[in-house]
């Protein structure tokens, strides 16, 4: 009788094919956790864009040099608009989850809506974001 200590191939290939599914359930997660944190990277830059331009607004009175360097606030936004007189101003970002847009005014409004949407209004109040 010949005892061979060993694995078969059925069993090595048996292993192999769980290691493969597993790694593959690992991968998509950590997709799904990278563009998560992506969207919380959005969300931090419009409220960081929020608060510079808050401080801004209480040592001159108005956004006009928020609504004139955008460029050097937040990365990454891809809408920002001023009202005539620089009085109001709203920003906003396409998230990369879902395709929803995040916004963020000077009347401490930020919320997500649906995108495609205008995620604007001009009205008496100046610009902001949609309610």
């Amino acid at each position: 009788m010949n005892k061979n200590k060993g694995f078969t191939l059925i069993e090595l290939l048996v292993v192999i094919a769980i290691i493969g599914i597993l790694s593959s359930v690992v991968l998509a997660s950590l997709n799904s956790a990278r563009e998560k944190g992506e969207d919380a990277k959005i969300k931090a830059n419009l409220a960081n864009t929020r608060a510079e331009a808050a401080i801004y607004y209480d040592n001159q009175n108005t956004y006009e040099g928020v609504c004139n360097e955008i460029d050097g606030f937040g990365d990454g936004i891809d809408d920002f608009r001023c009202a005539d007189g620089a009085t109001s101003y709203a920003a906003a970002a396409e998230l990369s989850t879902s395709g929803e847009w995040f916004c963020v005014d000077n009347a401490g409004y930020a919320t997500g809506f649906p995108g495609g949407d205008d995620p604007f209004i001009d009205d008496a109040d100046g610009i902001l974001c949609t309610e």
